[in-house]
This record gives C-alpha cells, sequence and structure tokens, in this order.
C-alpha cells in the first residue's frame, strides 16, 4: 500500500483532499490510564487538590480535538460538528477509562481528532494526579471505529487486537 502523505521522493506532504467527495465523517477513541489504589480513592473522592479529575480531563479532550490539526503536522484543520468525551472511573485497573467520539462533514477523516481527544484527557489525568503517584500508567489508546469517506468504515475486531 502506497502512503499518500509521502511525496514520489518520500518527502512528508499533506494530502490533496480537495476532490474528496463531502461526506458525513466519525470516530470513536478510547485509551486507559492506570494508578495507585491511593491515587484512584482520591479521584473517585475528588479530594485532589487540581480539582474534579474526570470534569477537567473531559474538558481537555474535547479542547485538544478542536486543535488536532496544531499539533499534528500533517493533519487537516476539519471543522469539527461534534466532540463527545467520557472519562470513567474503572475500579479493576484502578484508574480512569476514557472515550471520545468526533464528528464532522467533510473530505477528511476525524480519527486523529478523537485520538487526540483520548491522548490529552489521559495527559491530563496524569497532570492533574501525578503528585500522588508517579508511576501511572497511559494504556491502549486506540481507534475503536470510522466512519465515512472513500474507504468506507472500519470497526475493531472485538476477537484480536488490530
Amino acid at each position: 500500500m502506497k502512503l499518500s502523505h509521502l511525496d514520489a521522493a518520500g518527502r512528508a506532504r499533506m494530502v490533496d483532499v480537495a476532490d474528496k467527495a463531502i461526506t458525513v465523517r466519525t470516530a470513536t477513541a478510547e485509551g486507559a490510564i492506570r494508578m495507585s489504589a491511593e491515587a484512584y480513592r482520591l479521584v473517585t473522592e475528588q479530594a485532589v487538590v487540581k480539582g474534579d479529575v474526570l470534569a477537567v480531563s473531559q474538558v481537555a479532550g474535547t479542547m485538544a480535538a478542536k486543535r488536532t490539526a496544531e499539533l499534528i503536522p500533517l493533519c487537516h484543520p476539519v471543522g469539527l460538528d461534534h466532540v463527545e468525551v467520557e472519562a470513567t472511573l474503572d475500579e479493576t485497573l484502578p484508574g480512569v477509562r476514557v472515550r471520545a467520539a468526533a464528528k464532522a462533514v467533510g473530505r477528511t477523516g476525524v480519527e486523529m481528532e478523537a485520538l487526540s481527544a483520548v491522548s490529552v484527557a489521559l495527559l491530563t489525568v496524569y497532570d492533574m494526579v501525578k503528585a500522588v503517584d508517579r508511576g501511572m500508567e497511559i494504556l491502549s489508546v486506540r481507534l475503536l471505529e470510522k466512519t465515512g469517506g472513500t474507504r468506507g468504515d472500519w470497526r475493531r475486531n472485538a476477537t484480536r487486537d488490530d
């Protein structure tokens, strides 16, 4: 498969999407952060000095989705129509799981926006809780599904890790 972001000489370039059809594009991504039992307790009790970890991480994820093209060099600016970021406690980790969905009507997909939202939301959790647990681990940031575009829809196969 030829990579569309490389020119004939192998130099990186922004892909020309001017001739692509305008369609509804969606993407969903997820990730998690594992933390110590003490850090998890503080998050669940909303006792972290910096504030409400789940609420702030959700806002940070939304902001990141909107600024993705400023962070990823060859990513097109996308006029997002919807972003939803959900951060939830997961006692089994223990830690926080983040899921983000992005939607736009345009010529290019929103996978990077969903992935950026998850990544920055998780980094925000780390930032807010690091005084208690510097050993937190960010886990499995990945795309779950994308719809729209000429290559069609894609969904992660639940029976294997793509």
